[in-house]
């Protein structure tokens, strides 16, 4: 009953038409049958939109027409041997594309398979794997813009199609009892597991001659995709809604099985299944195809749902080719969606956070490189992957206290050594040449640091939110502008640590005071390195103090400042014993390695904000060195060491000939 039940709902959208004083679309026999609507010319993915419902058909058909190698309805085998048919003829008509030879090879293996009578699994196998290919081949909207209001689904439905299909979508209307074949039931479960909202859609959109299949084109499409998502899910009961409402909202693994709308309107509760699990899967369709405004959720919930859902945009934005939009959507995944929460994971696993950064790298480089459709998909799927794997560990679990507290811990420690390295070489270096009048300046610049900090955090919280691209910028350049002052600062006091220069230079500090244009140069020092990593460190904080587990957050934080306040301390004794020339020596080279530093990170922050093209190359990373996986971020390390190499190299000469015995 159910095989037969199985044929006949083919043909719901005939009756749907009858039902509402619809159109009928005759039989056509012909070889191009697939052909429907009058106003399909206009639309130039009509020809992908028929082939696909076609093979759709197939691949769920098909189990009426065969069983156990034999054909148990020659009227199915018969019409699924012609469609295959049609489908291989139809796609040589496409576009010419790279990759259309694959689809007709596709096609005829699904005909063989077909023709050899093979097992209906093997057939929606074949089926479903070339209806993906087709699509990823040949784009076509697969989902609504925005997600269909339920709201008057009911009202929509008992006003076109309860009198064949019944008020609950049993088959049994009134009008439905007098036709023939009768009205199949959408609470036939069996039948509504393999049917996605778009295939509905679809046959609600196109109709499909050969069948009797009419086309309610006529219908605004916001209803067609309405009723898709109502007829498709009233084998639903309200406690398999309520079951599935409470999985998408406790499992991050539910909620990445279905990251966007465009996945949802594909999905079928079969395909969800492989990935979730049966009853799961039956749950989470039911809620979601009668709540389907969830899975809108990147703006809402934001981070990985927002990566997602940018990334299949871009996706789609390359294949039809518009690589430009795919570059800004790809860019959008990273910073809008998985920055947010680079924070978090680096504290639970930095290798995944390196893993995600170097694809996200690549991923950018082949659009740029307006590499092969294939190869883009490719590495979209290894970033698929990527984000599933974060999904799950950052979700939650019973350390998550423990993780908060070292994430804050670290971070904050992190961060605040590299601005301690500046801040402390410049209050040595003043307590060194007895200018301890000039310390206001080097702690007014640290100090407007923290508070100009602050005052960012309060901007992006509560008046306006920073983009991806600007907080990368501001990184970017800051990282840039301190490294650019502190080659400077490495060089010159490198130069003071040779020969007797540095005893010079201290008679002529103690003999004359420092220029206020000097002393608000180290003001402006101070506040460049501190506000770089205090800018980093609310960035992260924002993302752990999202995900709960305050106190722990608040502890960290205090253990960093015990930290920090240590280091600080043992910083400035050793400073303080340190011979004069010494301390310019070990400074300078202190100096030195943290420009290389922030050169690289500089560098890296830029291409991660799209300021410059990313150039992913096969290299170690080493994060705290600001070393990445980058061309550009490693030659403008190396250009940072050549300056300082040729500085140093000048200065040792030039001192050599000044005080040719000393040398």
């Amino acid at each position: 009953m159910r095989a037969q039940a199985a044929i006949f709902f083919r043909r719901f959208s005939f009756l749907m038409a009858l039902c509402a004083g619809g159109l009928f679309t005759p039989h056509v026999q012909a070889q191009d049958s697939a052909a429907a609507p009058v106003s399909a010319a206009s639309d130039p993915t009509a020809d992908v939109r028929q082939i696909w419902q076609l093979v759709d058909y197939i691949a769920v058909d098909y189990v009426g027409a065969v069983a156990n190698g034999a054909v148990i309805s020659e009227g199915e085998y018969a019409e699924m041997t012609e469609f295959a048919a049609t489908i291989h003829s139809r796609l040589a008509t496409l576009p010419a594309k790279e990759g259309q030879a694959a689809l007709i090879t596709q096609a005829e293996g699904l005909m063989a398979a077909i023709s050899n009578r093979a097992a209906p699994t093997e057939v929606a196998q074949l089926a479903n794997s070339l209806s993906a290919a087709l699509v990823a081949l040949y784009p076509v909207p697969v989902a609504p813009a925005t997600a269909p209001d339920l709201g008057a689904a009911q009202a929509l439905y008992a006003d076109n199609c309860a009198a064949c299909h019944g008020l609950e979508g049993r088959g049994d209307g009134e009008t439905g009892a007098h036709l023939d074949p009768p009205p199949i039931a959408f609470t036939d479960h069996d039948r509504a597991r393999v049917r996605s909202p778009f295939a509905l859609y679809e046959v609600i959109t196109q109709g499909v001659a050969d069948t009797g299949m009419a086309s309610f084109e006529q219908l605004p499409a916001d209803q067609r995709w309405v009723l898709a998502f109502y007829v498709g899910n009233m084998s639903a009961t309200p406690e398999l809604r309520a079951q599935g409402e409470k999985l998408w909202q406790d499992s991050a693994a539910v909620r990445a099985a279905v990251p966007d709308l465009a996945t949802l309107t594909a999905a079928t509760e079969e395909k969800l299944a492989s990935a979730i699990g049966a009853e799961q899967a039956r749950a989470v369709t039911a809620y979601l195809r009668s709540s389907p405004g969830v899975a809108e959720r990147p703006a809402a919930e934001g981070g990985l749902a927002i990566a997602r859902a940018r990334l299949a945009e871009s996706v789609k934005a390359y294949e039809a080719g518009d690589a430009r939009a795919a570059g800004q959507l790809a860019l959008s995944s990273y910073l809008d969606g998985f920055e947010p929460v680079e924070g978090v994971l680096r504290t639970r696993d930095a290798g995944l956070l390196a893993q995600v950064e170097t694809a996200m790298g690549e991923y950018r480089t082949r659009i740029n490189a307006a590499a092969p459709v294939a190869d883009v998909i490719a590495q979209a799927a290894v970033l698929r992957g990527l984000f599933d794997a974060t999904d799950a560990a950052l979700s939650p679990s019973a350390d998550d206290g423990t993780a908060a507290f070292l994430g804050a811990f670290t971070i904050l420690v992190r961060e605040g050594v590299e601005a301690l390295l500046v801040v402390v070489a410049m209050i040595g270096f003043l307590g060194k040449v007895d200018r301890r009048d000039v310390l206001p300046y080097v702690h007014g610049g640290w100090a407007a640091a923290l508070v100009a900090g602050l005052i960012t955090w309060a901007i992006a919280a509560y008046f306006f939110e920073i983009d991806g691209a600007s907080r990368e910028f501001t990184e970017g350049f800051a990282a840039l502008f301190a490294a650019i002052i502190l080659v400077a600062v490495g060089i010159w006091m490198h130069g003071k640590s040779l020969a007797g220069r540095w005893q010079a230079y201290l008679k002529e500090q103690i003999s004359s005071a420092l220029s206020k244009s000097s002393a608000w140069f180290l003001f402006g020092l101070a506040f460049v390195a501190v506000y770089r990593e205090v800018f980093e460190t609310i960035l992260f904080y924002i993302a752990l103090w999202a995900r709960g587990s305050v106190g722990a957050i608040v502890g960290g934080f205090f253990a960093g400042v015990a930290v920090l306040a240590v280091i600080t301390v043992v910083m400035l004794r050793t400073s303080k014993r340190l011979p004069i020339s010494q301390f310019f020596a070990w400074s300078s080279a202190l100096v030195a390695l943290l420009a290389i530093v922030m050169a690289g990170k500089g560098v890296a922050a830029l291409q991660e904000g799209g300021q410059l093209p990313p150039s992913v190359v096969n290299f170690p990373r080493f994060e705290i060195l600001g070393v990445y996986p980058s061309l550009y971020s490693l030659l403008a390390q190396l250009a940072v060491i050549v300056v300082i190499v040729l500085g140093y190299f000048y200065n040792t000469r030039s001192a050599a000939k000044e005080h040719p015995k000393a040398a």
